[in-house]
């Protein structure tokens, strides 16, 4: 499945931290549909581009059966990942993530769309974008800093 094939859903932190580094386009170039809940809509406190849907988690029971885990916005990004069956999740706290990898949900996080962005073509470096987020409160490690570098064949 090509990635712009794919259905994906995300988590705000996504949303808030390219909308910091003028990435928001990444979303769209790289996906055929984007979506997210009224909760991460709220959580992301801006009006989302008009490419994003927002969609209830019909199966509320499930929503709040992961609030007790993760927090609200989380829950409802796996529980609508669980109900439409979502070719992709996408999380960046690391405990939300080990639940969704507990839910058997696929995952990436806001520097694998970096890196997927680069590796279809869509930007030319990840390194200009890396910078743009560690002058963020988006807190990325070294490790994982190197490792996308190299990923990324830069």
């Amino acid at each position: 499945m090509l990635i712009q094939d794919k259905i994906v859903i995300t988590d705000a932190s996504c949303f808030i931290t390219l909308d910091k580094i003028d990435g928001m386009h990444l979303l769209q170039s790289l996906y055929k549909q984007v979506i997210t809940t009224p909760e991460i809509a709220a959580e992301f406190g801006k009006r989302l581009p008009n490419w994003v849907d927002v969609k209830a988690v019909q199966n509320r029971d499930l929503l709040y059966n992961y609030a007790e885990t993760v927090d609200i916005g989380e829950a409802s990004a796996m529980a609508l990942a669980s109900e439409i069956h979502a070719d992709l999740l996408i999380i960046d706290d690391a405990g939300a993530r080990r639940f969704a990898k507990k839910l058997e949900l696929n995952i990436t996080g806001t520097v694998g769309v970096i890196l997927n962005a680069k590796l279809n073509g869509i930007i030319p470096a990840v390194k200009p974008y890396i910078v743009k987020i560690q002058q963020t409160n988006f807190r990325i490690s070294d490790w994982l800093t190197t490792q996308i570098i190299k990923d990324a064949g830069e």
